[in-house]
């Protein structure tokens, strides 16, 4: 008798039990129904952690303010909901990247990710989303092949990085234009081995097949990623007599190969390292050498738009620092149309999340153009401004003219 009441409690004790973790599993369906998890990967360390940083504050500054408002408004729920981030540090290596993409998407079961930060960790991260059916937005990789693919579930906030080479072309045309430089340039190109540089390089030529004269191009060389020692092939750059330097690199390569081309006495009528130019991290670095470098880039805080100053204001009270560079800019708007999207679709279901981005336009957008939407390979297409280093710390917008908060200086001065 004393056995079968053993038995009977022992049954009826793991009935409870049973029950208590089934019930344990819907609290935490209901707790996470209650709020929007969202996966960020994005590099705080390695070679690319500063500007993987700005690009993480960027995205929490908007996800505050989404939140500070109520959150985002989702009809099939019937109330807003908050935001809440899950964050990875890739640590700035692509199978990092990846797996920990992978992770979100799987074991998180985030609704979407933003990520990659560079074409490389980019590239790593964007073989996810289709396979898990679900939306990521990349602020940080602008190569055309990632969006070449035929991926469904793939978008990006920068505008190709071979419109950098075109926009890049055509200032340096708009100068030969108004005397300040003369035609027939000679044009030596140092790009990254990467898409992103050939993405440079073709941009480049294209706008000069289409403007016969204005430059000849005598060097196009590639270097690899996070090199060390550029003597090589700046001395191929000293020995071609070009007119014109471009380089195409990350920011740990650009503070290298400008600070070995100044060891080295080169001297150009015009520089520029693509889309850098501006951050604070090379004039710490390198001072004055970093003077009338020009740089093609997404966004810079001199652009006139009211959302583009309030965000500046915004930043540097979010973040105790002033907005470096164009990072953290295309990063808070990929958070921003994202909440749009989820809005739009009414739903978490993360296909018509997908479905929505296709169709939104942030069009208070803080980028040039002040409107932020896909095309349909899910990259999104809006014009750069050229901004050029002068003394003093200044940073000055030069083109185009509509845009610009200062003459362009050319050609550099010695």
């Amino acid at each position: 008798m004393k056995l079968s009441s053993w038995l009977v409690r022992y049954v009826c004790g793991l009935a409870v039990a049973a029950l208590l973790i089934g019930s344990a599993g819907t609290i935490t369906a209901l707790a996470q129904g209650d709020s929007i998890t969202l996966g960020v990967v994005l590099p705080i360390t390695g070679k690319e952690g500063k500007p993987g940083l700005y690009q993480k504050e960027g995205i929490e500054l908007a996800i505050k303010q989404i939140n500070d408002a109520g959150g985002i408004f989702v009809k099939d729920k019937g109330k807003k909901l908050p935001v809440k981030e899950i964050f990875y540090d890739d640590s700035s290596d692509s199978a990092k990247s990846a797996s920990l993409t992978e992770r979100a998407m799987s074991s998180d079961n985030v609704t979407a990710v933003l990520g990659g930060y560079s074409t490389a960790l980019g590239e790593a991260e964007s073989v996810m989303p289709d396979r898990y059916k679900t939306p990521w937005i990349t602020p940080g990789a602008g190569a055309t092949a990632i969006f070449a693919k035929g991926y469904q579930f793939t978008f990006g906030t920068l505008s190709p990085v071979a419109l950098i080479g075109t926009t890049s072309a055509e200032f340096l045309g708009s100068l030969v234009d108004q005397g300040k430089l003369k035609k027939g340039l000679k044009v030596a190109m140092v790009v990254e081995n990467t898409d992103h540089g050939v993405d440079y390089v073709n941009g480049f030529n294209e706008w000069s097949g289409k403007h016969k004269g204005y430059f000849q191009v005598v060097m196009n060389e590639k270097f690899e990623l996070n090199a060390t020692d550029f003597s090589g092939i700046l001395q191929k750059v000293k020995g071609v007599g070009a007119d014109i330097f471009l380089s195409d690199a990350h920011l740990p390569d650009y503070i290298t190969m400008h600070r070995q081309y100044l060891q080295n006495g080169l001297h150009h009528q015009m520089v520029s390292y693509g889309a850098r130019g501006p951050e604070a991290d090379a004039r710490k670095a390198l001072g004055d050498g970093v003077n009338y470098i020009f740089a093609g880039i997404w966004w810079s805080k001199s652009l006139p738009y009211p959302q583009a100053k309030k965000f500046v204001d915004d930043y540097k009270k979010f973040t105790g620092h002033d907005v470096d560079s164009w990072y953290a800019a295309p990063a808070y708007d990929g958070m921003r149309i994202l909440a749009k999207a989820i809005e739009q679709a009414g739903t978490l279901d993360k296909t018509k999340i997908r479905d929505a981005l296709r169709k939104a336009e942030l069009k208070d957008s803080i980028l040039p153009g002040q409107s932020l939407k896909f095309g349909a390979n899910g990259q999104s297409l809006y014009p750069f401004v050229i901004t050029q280093n002068k003394p003093d710390n200044k940073v000055d917008i030069v083109f185009p003219k509509d845009a610009a908060t200062g003459e362009a200086v050319a050609p550099m001065p010695k």
